[in-house]
C-alpha cells in the first residue's frame, strides 16, 4: 500500500486522564479499587486503554503516540506503560476536564515536531468494526493534507435517536482529490432532548466520537481564537529549553486553572474552522454508561472473566448510573 509522504509526521494522542466516575460504582465492585475504567479490561482480557494502543498502532507509530494521564492513577497505569518513554506521557497533576489536557498534549507534540499532523483518540471506546475505523483514521491524516486548516471530526452513523451522545449536524459534502468527503459543521448538539435526537436521526445527522484529526497548527489557531487566555497560559511550553521542564511548570499553571471541556469552550464555537468525515457503521460505542457497556458485551457476546469471577448479575451491572 502507497503510503503518505507526510506519514513521518503523523502523531495520536490517547485521552486517558478520566476518572470514570459513571462506571465508578461497577470498577469499585470487581477491583476493589477507585481505578478509571480505561484501566479496567471490560471487554475482554486487555484493558480498554490497551485496546486503544492496538487499534490505532494499525495507523499511528506507537513511538509517536502520546498519553495524557494523570499523576493520580500511576498506580494503575505504570505496568501497562512500564515500556513506554517518558516523553510519550503528559502527566497531568490533576483532572481539570478535556480542553487542558488536549492542550498540553498539543504542544507537546509541538516541541517534537512542528509539521506534526495529530489524531485524538478517547480510551474509553468501542468499534465493531476496527479495521473500517482505522480506515477512517488513515482517511482523515490523508484529507489533512489538502485541508491543512481545518480540524476534522470523524461521525459515526447513528443506530437510534440516542439522548446521551453528542451530535454533529452536517452541510453538503465536498469531495477531495483523494476521492474522499467532507462536509462543513453547520452545528453541535450535546445531549440533545428526544424530541431533537429524533429529528436530528432523521435528517442524517451523525454521532460524534470525538475523534479528531488535524494539523497541529490547525488546533492551535482554532484554540487560540477560543480561549485565548487558556492558550496563554500553556504558551511557554514552546519556549523551554529542555521539554522535561514541562511538568514542573504545569504544576504552578494547573492550580490556577478552571475546568474546562474542549467540546463546550471550543467545538461548539468554531464551527467555520471544522469539518466532518462520515466513519460510517463501525459498531462505535462510548462506554461510559454502564447500560451502553453492558448491551455492547450482550451484542458482541463477549465474555470477561470479571462477570463471572465476582458473580456479578444484570443489577450489579447498571448501579450508579448517575
Amino acid at each position: 500500500m502507497q503510503r503518505s509522504p507526510n506519514e513521518m509526521h503523523r502523531w495520536g494522542v490517547i485521552l486517558a486522564g478520566g476518572d470514570g466516575t459513571r462506571l465508578r460504582a461497577l470498577t469499585r465492585f470487581v477491583w476493589g479499587d477507585d481505578r478509571p475504567k480505561q484501566f479496567c479490561p471490560l471487554l475482554g482480557r486487555r484493558t480498554l486503554l490497551a485496546q486503544t494502543r492496538l487499534r490505532i498502532a494499525a495507523c499511528i507509530l506507537p513511538s509517536r503516540t502520546v498519553f495524557a494521564l494523570r499523576r493520580a492513577h500511576e498506580p494503575f497505569y505504570s505496568r501497562e506503560l512500564e515500556e513506554v518513554p517518558p516523553t510519550q506521557m503528559v502527566v497531568q497533576p490533576s483532572n481539570r476536564g478535556t480542553l487542558p489536557a488536549i492542550l498540553w498534549s498539543l504542544l507537546h507534540v509541538i516541541q517534537r515536531d512542528q509539521h506534526a499532523a495529530v489524531a485524538f483518540f478517547p480510551s474509553d471506546h468501542s468499534y465493531s468494526n476496527e479495521e473500517k475505523f482505522v480506515d477512517g483514521v488513515e482517511s482523515a491524516f490523508d484529507l489533512t493534507e489538502v485541508n491543512s486548516r481545518s480540524v476534522i471530526l470523524l461521525g459515526a452513523t447513528p443506530k437510534q435517536p440516542e439522548i446521551e451522545y453528542g451530535w454533529i449536524e452536517p452541510g453538503a459534502a465536498v469531495a477531495s482529490r483523494f476521492g474522499h468527503h467532507l462536509m462543513p459543521v453547520k452545528r453541535f448538539w450535546e445531549k440533545p432532548s428526544c424530541e431533537d435526537a429524533e429529528g436530528l436521526w432523521a435528517q442524517g445527522c451523525l454521532w460524534n466520537t470525538f475523534v479528531m484529526v488535524g494539523r497541529a497548527n490547525a488546533f492551535v489557531e482554532m484554540i487560540q481564537r477560543a480561549v485565548p487566555d487558556m492558550y496563554r497560559a500553556f504558551e511557554p511550553i514552546l519556549a523551554l529549553p529542555n521539554p522535561e521542564m514541562e511538568a514542573e511548570m504545569m504544576q504552578s499553571v494547573y492550580e490556577k486553572l478552571p475546568i474546562a471541556d474542549f467540546s463546550r469552550e471550543v467545538l461548539s464555537v468554531s464551527a467555520e474552522m471544522l469539518a466532518v468525515a462520515r466513519l460510517g457503521d463501525v459498531g462505535w460505542s462510548d462506554l461510559g454508561d454502564p447500560r451502553r457497556l453492558l448491551a455492547t458485551l450482550l451484542k458482541r457476546r463477549i465474555e470477561n472473566p470479571w462477570v463471572t469471577s465476582r458473580s456479578c448479575n444484570r443489577s450489579d451491572l447498571v448501579v450508579g448510573t448517575s
